[in-house]
Protein backbone atom coordinates (compact mmCIF):
# COMPACT_ATOMS: atom_id res chain seq x y z
CA UNK A 1 0.00 0.00 0.00
CA UNK A 2 1.29 3.43 -0.90
CA UNK A 3 1.61 5.55 2.24
CA UNK A 4 2.73 9.18 2.26
CA UNK A 5 2.92 11.92 4.86
CA UNK A 6 1.87 14.54 2.29
CA UNK A 7 -1.73 15.58 1.65
CA UNK A 8 -1.54 14.45 -1.97
CA UNK A 9 0.45 11.98 -4.05
CA UNK A 10 2.30 13.63 -6.95
CA UNK A 11 1.40 11.94 -10.23
CA UNK A 12 -1.67 10.24 -8.76
CA UNK A 13 -5.30 11.31 -8.86
CA UNK A 14 -7.27 10.79 -5.67
CA UNK A 15 -10.64 9.58 -6.91
CA UNK A 16 -12.29 8.73 -3.63
CA UNK A 17 -11.76 9.39 0.06
CA UNK A 18 -12.52 6.30 2.14
CA UNK A 19 -12.14 8.02 5.50
CA UNK A 20 -9.84 8.42 8.45
CA UNK A 21 -8.18 5.21 9.60
CA UNK A 22 -6.20 4.26 12.70
CA UNK A 23 -3.77 1.58 13.76
CA UNK A 24 -3.34 1.49 17.54
CA UNK A 25 -1.30 -0.60 19.94
CA UNK A 26 -0.78 -0.23 23.68
CA UNK A 27 2.43 -1.60 25.09
CA UNK A 28 3.80 -2.05 28.57
CA UNK A 29 7.48 -1.71 29.31
CA UNK A 30 9.07 -4.68 30.96
CA UNK A 31 10.97 -4.04 34.18
CA UNK A 32 14.25 -5.55 32.93
CA UNK A 33 14.36 -3.31 29.85
CA UNK A 34 13.61 -0.30 32.03
CA UNK A 35 16.32 -1.25 34.50
CA UNK A 36 18.87 -1.71 31.72
CA UNK A 37 17.75 1.56 30.12
CA UNK A 38 18.17 3.34 33.44
CA UNK A 39 21.79 2.16 33.77
CA UNK A 40 22.52 2.95 30.12
CA UNK A 41 21.12 6.46 30.42
CA UNK A 42 23.69 7.21 33.13
CA UNK A 43 26.58 6.56 30.72
CA UNK A 44 24.88 7.62 27.47
CA UNK A 45 24.28 5.80 24.23
CA UNK A 46 21.40 4.13 22.44
CA UNK A 47 18.87 2.22 24.51
CA UNK A 48 18.70 -0.77 22.16
CA UNK A 49 15.98 -2.68 24.04
CA UNK A 50 13.75 0.39 24.08
CA UNK A 51 14.53 1.07 20.39
CA UNK A 52 13.43 -2.48 19.47
CA UNK A 53 10.23 -2.04 21.49
CA UNK A 54 9.42 1.26 19.75
CA UNK A 55 10.08 -0.21 16.28
CA UNK A 56 7.93 -3.27 16.99
CA UNK A 57 5.14 -1.05 18.29
CA UNK A 58 5.24 1.26 15.26
CA UNK A 59 5.28 -1.70 12.87
CA UNK A 60 2.29 -3.22 14.64
CA UNK A 61 0.39 0.10 14.45
CA UNK A 62 1.25 0.44 10.73
CA UNK A 63 0.10 -3.13 9.99
CA UNK A 64 -3.24 -2.37 11.65
CA UNK A 65 -3.47 0.96 9.79
CA UNK A 66 -2.96 -0.75 6.41
CA UNK A 67 -5.53 -3.44 7.26
CA UNK A 68 -8.12 -0.80 8.21
CA UNK A 69 -7.47 1.15 5.00
CA UNK A 70 -7.92 -2.00 2.89
CA UNK A 71 -11.09 -2.91 4.78
CA UNK A 72 -12.52 0.49 3.81
CA UNK A 73 -11.61 -0.01 0.15
CA UNK A 74 -8.52 2.20 0.04
CA UNK A 75 -5.38 1.49 -1.93
CA UNK A 76 -3.31 4.36 -0.53
CA UNK A 77 -2.88 6.47 2.60
CA UNK A 78 -2.27 10.22 2.69
CA UNK A 79 -1.37 12.55 5.57
CA UNK A 80 -0.01 9.64 7.65
CA UNK A 81 1.16 10.51 11.16
CA UNK A 82 2.21 8.84 14.41
CA UNK A 83 1.09 9.87 17.86
CA UNK A 84 2.21 8.49 21.20
CA UNK A 85 0.64 8.85 24.62
CA UNK A 86 1.86 7.74 28.04
CA UNK A 87 -0.83 5.76 29.86
CA UNK A 88 0.14 5.44 33.48
CA UNK A 89 3.73 4.79 34.51
CA UNK A 90 4.47 1.77 32.31
CA UNK A 91 2.10 1.86 29.35
CA UNK A 92 2.39 3.66 26.04
CA UNK A 93 -0.13 4.00 23.23
CA UNK A 94 1.25 4.20 19.71
CA UNK A 95 -1.25 5.37 17.12
CA UNK A 96 -0.67 5.55 13.37
CA UNK A 97 -3.37 7.50 11.54
CA UNK A 98 -4.05 8.70 8.01
CA UNK A 99 -6.74 9.22 5.41
CA UNK A 100 -7.49 6.15 3.29
CA UNK A 101 -8.05 6.97 -0.38
CA UNK A 102 -8.46 5.34 -3.76
CA UNK A 103 -5.66 6.76 -5.89
CA UNK A 104 -4.98 6.17 -9.58
CA UNK A 105 -1.61 6.75 -11.26
CA UNK A 106 -1.92 9.37 -14.01
CA UNK A 107 1.68 10.15 -14.97
CA UNK A 108 4.16 7.71 -16.46
CA UNK A 109 6.36 7.99 -13.35
CA UNK A 110 3.39 7.16 -11.10
CA UNK A 111 2.44 4.22 -13.34
CA UNK A 112 6.03 2.95 -13.00
CA UNK A 113 5.74 3.23 -9.20
CA UNK A 114 2.43 1.34 -9.35
CA UNK A 115 4.12 -1.44 -11.32
CA UNK A 116 6.99 -1.62 -8.84
CA UNK A 117 4.55 -1.81 -5.91
CA UNK A 118 2.53 -4.50 -7.67
CA UNK A 119 -0.70 -2.49 -7.62
CA UNK A 120 -3.62 -4.34 -9.10
CA UNK A 121 -1.67 -7.52 -9.68
CA UNK A 122 -1.60 -10.78 -7.79
CA UNK A 123 1.91 -11.15 -6.28
CA UNK A 124 2.75 -14.06 -8.62
CA UNK A 125 1.90 -11.95 -11.69
CA UNK A 126 4.14 -9.04 -10.74
CA UNK A 127 6.93 -8.72 -13.32
CA UNK A 128 10.52 -8.48 -12.11
CA UNK A 129 11.07 -5.81 -14.76
CA UNK A 130 8.28 -3.65 -16.24
CA UNK A 131 7.28 -4.84 -19.68
CA UNK A 132 7.05 -2.16 -22.37
CA UNK A 133 3.43 -1.34 -23.19
CA UNK A 134 2.04 -3.36 -20.27
CA UNK A 135 -0.51 -1.64 -18.06
CA UNK A 136 0.29 -3.61 -14.93
CA UNK A 137 -1.73 -1.35 -12.67
CA UNK A 138 -5.13 -2.70 -13.70
CA UNK A 139 -7.10 -4.57 -11.06
CA UNK A 140 -7.07 -8.37 -10.90
CA UNK A 141 -10.27 -10.31 -11.44
CA UNK A 142 -12.75 -9.90 -8.61
CA UNK A 143 -11.48 -6.49 -7.47
CA UNK A 144 -12.95 -3.16 -8.47
CA UNK A 145 -11.12 -1.30 -11.21
CA UNK A 146 -9.43 2.04 -10.69
CA UNK A 147 -12.06 4.67 -10.05
CA UNK A 148 -15.00 2.25 -9.86
CA UNK A 149 -17.11 2.54 -6.79
CA UNK A 150 -18.30 -0.60 -5.05
CA UNK A 151 -21.63 -2.03 -6.19
CA UNK A 152 -21.79 0.34 -9.16
CA UNK A 153 -22.43 3.44 -7.04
Amino acid sequence: MLCVTMNDIPGWEIQRVCGEVFGVTVRSRDAFSQLGAGFKSMVGGELQGMTRNVLQSRNEAMTRLFAEAQARGGNALVAMRFDTTELGKNWSEICAYATAVVAVPVTEAAKQTALQLGYGQPPSAMPAQPVAGQQGWSQPEGQQAWGESPMGQ
